[in-house]
């Protein structure tokens, strides 16, 4: 007597409509999650920014990595792709990369934090010269 396994269910997430998630490295996506506070209660938050990464396709314990600019600084969050406490994942925007893991992406967003801020300094002391020069 064999039973009837393809009607019980799992886990609360629905497994296919994650599995047939189209997102790969270098698309933009928001992530709402679940956040319990401190009284118990859970609260959705979105998290929304650059795909830099998915680990292990879609099996079990594949994950995703996503980095967004908070305030001025990188920030990274990895989440398992299957996760009960993630509601939803929306694809905001599509892109093709050349790379499958795009961790580069960190480095290169300092180096262009830095070249403008190095315009803007040098922006400053170029207003600054000629007033000297008028007196």
């Amino acid at each position: 007597m064999a039973a009837n396994t393809s009607n019980i269910k799992f886990s609360p997430v629905d497994i296919e409509a994650r599995k047939k998630l189209g997102f790969k490295a270098g698309d933009t996506v928001s992530v709402v999650s679940k956040i319990q506070d401190e009284k118990g209660k859970f609260r959705l938050q979105a998290f929304e920014g650059m795909v830099l990464a998915r680990k292990h396709g879609t099996e079990n314990g594949a994950t995703f990595t996503v980095r967004k600019i908070a305030s001025g600084v990188g920030v990274e969050r990895i989440f398992p792709l299957y996760s009960p406490m993630i509601d939803k994942i929306e694809i905001t925007k599509k892109s093709r990369a050349r790379r499958s893991k795009l961790y580069y992406i960190r480095t290169k967003a300092i180096k262009d934090v830095r070249s403008k801020m190095r315009s803007v300094a040098m922006d400053t002391d170029d207003t600054e010269i000629p007033e000297k020069a008028a007196e």
